[in-house]
């Protein structure tokens, strides 16, 4: 095989991702590992977040991406357009395009999710919505989302939550 056939390899390790504490409701931080920033690829992006106990990933939906979630630690449940299931350790999740979801940890402990985001952009979110966390700082208080989410969330191509009956 000659280099020119060869893929670029990266390897990120334990905290150095760009990595941000999370408002309510999600409460815990994201870290970004992988984005085009540091690869040669732009098809997609990828991260780790960590959900505290009680804490939930709010109902949203994705009108040009598709999301996949592996959970490594913890346990809790998914809606997917308003079908529950439960979540333990190795469960994986592919969210559709389209498709209304969200995460609660109901666990006692933190639920630790590994993301892919494709095409890239959920760090994007990530970036206006949180706040630059270093690792070991403890976990700030509680703080509400920015003001202008509602203008993020429309710029990023999300999908509101269903509607309350």
């Amino acid at each position: 095989m000659s280099d020119a056939t060869k893929g670029h390899s990266v390897v990120v390790g334990p905290d150095e991702g760009r990595s941000l504490w999370q408002p309510l409701p999600s409460r815990g931080y994201v870290t970004v590992n992988l984005t085009a920033d540091n690869m040669a690829y732009d098809t997609f992006s990828s991260g780790i977040q960590l959900l505290p106990p009680g804490c939930e990933v709010r109902e949203h939906g994705h009108r040009q991406n598709h999301e996949l979630v592996f959970v490594y630690e913890g346990t809790g449940f998914v809606e997917i357009d308003g079908v529950v299931t439960d979540l333990q350790p190795e469960s994986t999740v592919l969210f559709a395009r389209n498709c209304i979801h969200r995460l609660v940890n109901t666990g006692a402990v933190d639920m630790k999710l590994f993301w892919v985001f494709m095409p890239p952009g959920l760090e994007d979110w990530f970036y206006a919505i949180g706040r630059d966390r270093r690792p070991g700082e403890p976990m700030p208080e509680a703080f509400a989302r920015p003001d202008n989410v509602q203008e993020v969330m429309e710029k990023m191509r999300f999908l509101p939550p269903r509607a309350k009956t």
